[in-house]
């Protein structure tokens, strides 16, 4: 699934691999909706004349279950016999379908399946499990659900232990059963992300971004699992901190073409945590260089810094 404003690069990237059938839109992508941008103080649709692109956003990867729908993809897929579909975020480099896991899945009998693993000091803003108190049924809660006097219990890894990886099994049937008994809407939270008109330009008037989560569809299916699996299956590229620490030789790529941690970090990835004032961007990354983290446990950059060449670092760093 495929947004507005990513898929002229993806498809353009993809031409590379035109000759192993990548290079059909039609096949290999499907576009995702558009929501407007509401300005926060009046919540109307904002405006922005000089780059109109700007007034819309996309309502967040929950909205794959109707672009499944509305495309005609998920008919298709089960008039082809297709039953299980593994589901990833592209910015998760750790995502890789496992035969081994499809057999358990299928073996389950579960409608969903959400693989999760343990939280570390880098997950502490991220969505977590929980159970609902009325019936036991599993819920994603994300934080910008999250009430600002909640926020230091939601941050609590050991209180909350599981993170979402967004590495989800879903069984195509139960989801067009579950569409066809709700009107073909699935009742997702729908988070308000709060964010500039455009987002380089901090003096550009302040909209909602309404979203919904994929992974909140646990909530939708009973008998919907949760199964947590080793941290290898999860490495995010959200921040400038976890491309930081994906450009280190404390990742590895194996034979196979599988993302994991070098032997020396001892199976526990190093945390990276980049001043955000600094390094929000990718190309602000070009300036600061890129250490070698394999025997670094934790690394806190307060500030414009800058590595020399493959500077070692262990233990626990803090600069600036």
């Amino acid at each position: 699934m495929n947004s507005f404003s990513t898929s002229a690069d993806t498809l353009a990237h993809l031409q590379r691999y035109a000759e192993e059938g990548f290079g059909d839109a039609a096949q290999v992508e499907m576009m995702q909706n558009r929501v407007p941008k509401l300005l926060v103080d009046t919540l109307a649709p904002a405006e922005y004349p000089e780059a109109p692109e700007l007034e819309w956003c996309p309502p967040g990867h929950g909205d794959l279950y109707a672009a499944l729908v509305g495309s005609g993809r998920l008919e298709e897929l089960l008039a082809a016999g297709v039953r299980y579909a593994f589901i990833s975020n592209s910015d998760n480099l750790g995502a890789q379908p496992d035969t081994r896991f499809l057999r358990c899945f299928a073996e389950s009998g579960a409608p969903f399946v959400m693989e999760v693993t343990r939280r570390t000091e880098a997950d502490r803003k991220g969505g977590h499990l929980a159970t609902r108190r009325s019936d036991g049924q599993l819920l994603l809660r994300e934080t910008a659900q999250c009430l600002p006097e909640d926020a230091e219990s939601f941050s609590n890894i050991e209180k909350h232990r599981y993170f979402n990886t967004n590495n989800l099994w879903l069984r195509l049937d139960s989801l067009r059963d579950y569409l066809a008994e709700h009107a073909g809407v699935m009742p997702l939270p729908v988070i308000r992300n709060e964010k500039t008109l455009n987002p380089r330009d901090a003096s550009t008037p302040h909209v909602y971004q309404l979203e919904t989560a994929m992974g909140a569809a646990i909530q939708c299916f009973p008998g919907a699992r949760a199964v947590c699996v080793p941290r290898s299956r999860f490495f995010p590229v959200k921040t400038c901190s976890d491309l930081l620490l994906l450009r280190s030789d404390a990742v590895e790529i194996d034979a196979s073409g599988c993302m994991q941690l070098a032997p020396e970090c001892g199976g526990v990835a190093p945390v990276v945590l980049l001043d955000s004032k600094c390094y929000k961007q990718v190309d602000s990354l070009a300036a600061l260089g890129v250490p070698s983290l394999k025997h670094c446990r934790r690394l806190v950059v307060r500030g414009p810094h800058h590595f020399a060449d493959v500077e070692p670092l262990s233990g626990e760093v803090e600069i600036g």
